[in-house]
């Protein structure tokens, strides 16, 4: 204050200066020793000293209003200072008091800034104090917008949000261990997720929107914008870290994810999954809505605040799933990276829309890079599986001629891949797809598709590796069963579930005529040979002897077949009935035939067994434990 008495002391001795030397002027004028022409000049000087002091009386009044307006607004300011309650945890009469002032304090400074008095200490002294009282008024309102905003934030729910994906989860080892096939017709059924539409939620109290417009309003008025920018990041940065770790969403780096087993980051991927949906169409949605709400009325500011609040924990979704991409792309994961992808492709265009502008074109350029990773992933994995296939080893002889675990697990394994159809066809379109078997002129036409291609390639390396593992078996008919049953099964599952409309009528006929050949090569290398002991018995030259001799061997090598085939497998109830009827019209017929043909010339001993144990026998077969039984 001794500075401002100083400057109001020298304002006023101006004046008696002003005041002394229109006297002077005046009483020169008024002698007769000066001339007409230098009376009027100085008469002129002393009107326009008049004027002069009456323009500055007229500032100092005003200059001395103005100083009671700003005494009045530092008063306000300053009481709220050593009061260091929340303004807006008061009145709301309060906060409107407080944000007049500062707005009074604004005029007061523009109003001084526009005084057009040269070398006036006044006015610089009270435009100098204006500033000051302002500077401390902007950074109350800053430890305001930090309380409003922590204090009315509100949390987005996930139940909020409707679309998450029915898939059921797959996990597959690298064993070939068998899947179970109900659960993987399940998953092919329940294809694809419930896609919403984005929607939005307020993510601060309403009530309180009004009220931090018109703190941005005054905050940048006063070019204190960069100060707010920074509170109102910082605090929508908090709160966007506090729902990472609702959505159980650990920062890990690149590192730590490619040191993950498998059954932990298939853990973290169905988290990343759902935390994409929910952050993506939900979360930053309403976030870029708050930011407009606020700052859409001064140009770019809300885009650049929503990309610096959401760009840090976008690429941090963006790096896991880059480093899940970088792993090894074994069978296994083929689920995961086509579940990831096709998140991905289904939030592109919300990713477009929410990163349209230039300052999210880095966001919006590494979303997409990884789209295209994830699909590179896919098709790669693709690839892996086949040859997998292919080279599986075939070192043993899989018990009783089964169906093979790789069997089950690459039926089952294409079975849910059908319910990535669209998926599929999408990212395989531009690879070159030869049909192993040729369905070309086949229906439907889905069987055409990149996709079905892709199917019939892959069952025909299965086939492949199949008859290699067949050749294990030294039994030739051990080999016709195995085969059997292995091809059964493809064909079966082809036909119950939607693979069909990939494989198509022409693969079925194929695999049906297939499954002929094998049961009647198994029926010529077992029974041809025991069938041919009984063919010669209406000869009227053959002796009772060999008649004889022919019936025990028939018998002899019936007991053996029984003994071993009842040890073999076919799993499959229909089939396994098909194959003893086959066998039965046959064996029974011929043997029936034989001993009745011939019961007064062969004795008793030689007949082993009557045509009911015969048949009974039969229908033991494939049964896939060997039985201890009288007949033996």
């Amino acid at each position: 204050m001794e500075g401002h008495k100083s400057v109001v002391t020298s304002c006023e001795e101006d004046q008696h200066v002003v005041a002394a030397a229109q006297h002077i002027l005046k009483a020169l004028a008024a002698s007769k020793t000066v001339s007409d022409d230098m009376r009027k000049t100085l008469l002129d000087i002393v009107t326009q000293l008049s004027t002069m002091s009456i323009v500055n009386e007229r500032n100092e009044r005003g200059m001395k209003q103005l100083e009671r307006q700003l005494k009045c607004a530092e008063d306000t300011v300053m009481r709220w200072e050593t009061n260091r309650s929340m303004i807006w945890d008061s009145s709301p009469s309060e906060s409107s008091e407080y944000l007049k002032v500062v707005g009074d304090i604004q005029a007061l400074t523009l109003s001084l800034q526009n005084l057009s008095l040269k070398e006036n200490w006044k006015q610089k002294e009270l435009l100098q104090r204006a500033n000051g009282i302002l500077q401390v008024a902007m950074s109350r309102l800053e430890e305001e917008l930090v309380h409003i905003f922590v204090q009315h934030k509100q949390y987005f729910e996930p139940e909020y949000m409707s679309f998450f994906s029915n898939r059921m989860d797959m996990v597959y080892d690298e064993s070939f261990g068998s899947i179970e096939g109900e659960k993987i017709e399940e998953a092919s059924r329940s294809s694809g997720g419930n896609q919403s539409q984005a929607s939005t939620v307020d993510l601060v109290n309403p009530a309180m929107l009004q009220d931090l417009k018109t703190i941005a309003n005054v905050m940048f008025a006063s070019k204190y914008h960069q100060e707010f920018c920074q509170v109102f990041v910082t605090s929508r940065r908090d709160a966007l870290a506090e729902y990472f770790v609702i959505l159980e969403m650990e920062k890990l780096s690149i590192e730590n994810v490619l040191k993950l087993e498998w059954h932990c980051l298939n853990h973290e991927i169905k988290k990343w999954i759902r935390a994409m949906k929910i952050i993506i169409r939900g979360y930053l949605v309403s976030e870029k809505r708050l930011c407009k709400q606020l700052l859409g009325d001064f140009g770019s500011f809300y885009q650049f605040c929503f990309s610096e609040i959401s760009q840090s924990f976008m690429l941090h979704l963006l790096n896991f799933g880059e480093a899940v991409a970088m792993s090894t792309h074994t069978p296994e994961k083929l689920f995961s990276f086509l579940n990831m992808y096709e998140v991905l492709e289904h939030l592109s265009v919300d990713v477009d829309i929410l990163f349209f502008e230039e300052v999210g074109s880095f966001v919006r350029g590494e979303f997409h890079k990884l789209l295209r990773r994830f699909g590179d992933a896919v098709k790669s994995t693709l690839k892996a599986f086949r040859n997998a296939i292919a080279t599986n080893p075939s070192k043993t002889r899989f018990p009783g001629g089964g169906v093979h675990q790789i069997t089950k697990y690459v039926m089952n394994y294409i079975m849910a891949l059908g319910g990535y159809a669209d998926t599929l066809n999408l990212l395989l379109v531009d690879e070159s797809s030869i049909d192993p078997s040729g369905n070309k002129h086949d229906t439907p036409a889905l069987s055409l598709c990149p996709m079905a291609c892709h199917f019939r390639s892959i069952t025909n390396a299965l086939e492949s590796n199949l008859s290699t593992k067949s050749k294990l078996y030294k039994d030739v008919a051990l080999q016709n069963i195995f085969m059997m049953n292995n091809i059964h099964y493809m064909v079966q599952k082809v036909k119950s579930s939607d693979l069909s409309h990939f494989f198509g009528d022409r693969w079925l006929r194929q695999h049906a005529g297939r499954l002929q050949r094998d049961a009647k090569s198994y029926e010529m290398v077992t029974w041809g040979s025991v069938l041919s002991m009984l063919r010669d018995g209406s000869v009227s030259n053959v002796s009772q002897r060999t008649l004889q001799k022919r019936c025990k061997e028939f018998s002899t090598a019936f007991g053996e077949i029984y003994r071993t085939q009842t040890g073999w497998c076919i799993p499959d109830p229909q089939l396994r009935e098909e194959l003893q009827i086959s066998v039965s019209q046959k064996v029974v017929s011929a043997y029936r035939t034989y001993t009745g043909r011939h019961s007064s010339t062969i004795a008793e001993k030689y007949i082993k067994y009557t045509v009911e144990d015969l048949q009974t026998c039969i229908f033991d077969l494939f049964q896939g434990s060997s039985k201890s039984m009288h007949y033996t």
